[in-house]
């Protein structure tokens, strides 16, 4: 009784992982398609866009880094790693992770310059943000790539094997080195700089709530049709990069916390692990849908492009 309810169990986690990856790795790659099939048609593409390109780079690869080997090990498939691929396959993990955060902020930071009124003091950046962006986003893959090879380097991975009530085993790939340097090293290169991203993201989506606040009061007094639609549409526009960071933040957080449960113990259970991976990928599976459903927010950004004035 109790073999067949955990197999019921482990059949549908990986029913849910098979899921989430096939629809991450769909929605992903048709957005991703889209935008660069936009970019060699018309040789240009606006910032927005190139943000989402990267989300979209490092959304799939978490979901084929985390989601593939889930279900497989779900289903009983197992995928046999050595040491090296055990390492490549934590390596792509972390950095897609790191990268999925980045962007994400950089997308709230960047849309906060964007609807924010003339005479704030980063007015200097709106001129600048195609720049800002591409430094940004370099700088992010760079850095990321650098910092996540500490990690394969300093930590032994192993597989971890267990046999519950006859149950197939579990050959997860993670990390068993417990080194305090290994932990100083995770805390500053890692958790430090994603905590600093986060509160960084909230910060942008609470002056972005303020601002949309504040020009909504403003408008109240003008009766002019045009101008309502305007408001209608960058409210809707906000409103969709409002949803997208708190689904973000929400997951992210959730993810982060099992993470680092995982990280303290020595031998994690595969109920464990599996409810991590599913979590860790509802963000990049959500992400697109959340995007592509409303394109409000690709107008709005054809009509900022279109209207802003460089003094």
């Amino acid at each position: 009784m109790l073999k067949a309810r955990m197999d019921l169990r482990t059949m549908a986690i990986g029913i849910v992982l098979s899921l989430q990856t096939a629809l991450g790795i769909l929605g992903n790659f048709f957005l991703l398609f889209y935008y660069l099939i936009l970019y060699f048609n018309k040789h240009t593409l606006k910032v927005i866009y190139r943000i989402f390109i990267h989300m979209f780079i490092s959304n799939s690869l978490i979901n084929i880094s985390i989601g593939i080997p889930g279900a497989f090990e779900a289903f009983g498939w197992n995928l046999v790693f050595n040491d090296f691929g055990c390492k490549l396959l934590f390596y792509i993990q972390r950095l897609a992770r790191s990268m999925s955060i980045s962007t994400t902020c950089l997308l709230s930071v960047f849309w906060v310059i964007t609807i924010s009124p003339r005479n704030y003091c980063w007015k200097e950046f709106k001129i600048k943000t195609t720049k800002f962006v591409n430094l940004s986003i370099c700088l992010s893959w760079i850095l990321l790539m650098l910092v996540n090879m500490l990690f394969p380097v300093y930590t032994t991975t192993k597989r971890n094997l267990e046999n519950v009530t006859q149950m197939s085993d579990s050959q997860f790939c993670y990390s068993v080195d417990h080194d305090k340097i290994v932990y100083l090293l995770y805390i500053a290169f890692c958790m430090f700089p994603e905590v600093l991203l986060s509160i960084l993201l909230v910060c942008s989506s609470i002056f972005m709530i303020v601002i949309l606040y504040v020009h909504k009061k403003r408008v109240q007094h003008t009766l002019h049709a045009h101008s309502s639609l305007r408001t209608s549409t960058e409210n809707r526009a906000v409103q969709t990069i409002l949803v997208l960071v708190c689904t973000f933040v929400v997951f992210c957080t959730l993810s982060s916390i099992l993470l680092g449960y995982i990280a303290l113990l020595d031998n994690p259970s595969r109920w464990l692990m599996n409810i991590t991976a599913i979590i860790s990928m509802c963000f990049p599976t959500l992400g697109p849908f959340v995007i592509g459903c409303d394109f409000t927010l690709f107008r709005f950004c054809f009509t900022w492009t279109r209207n802003i004035k460089i003094p």
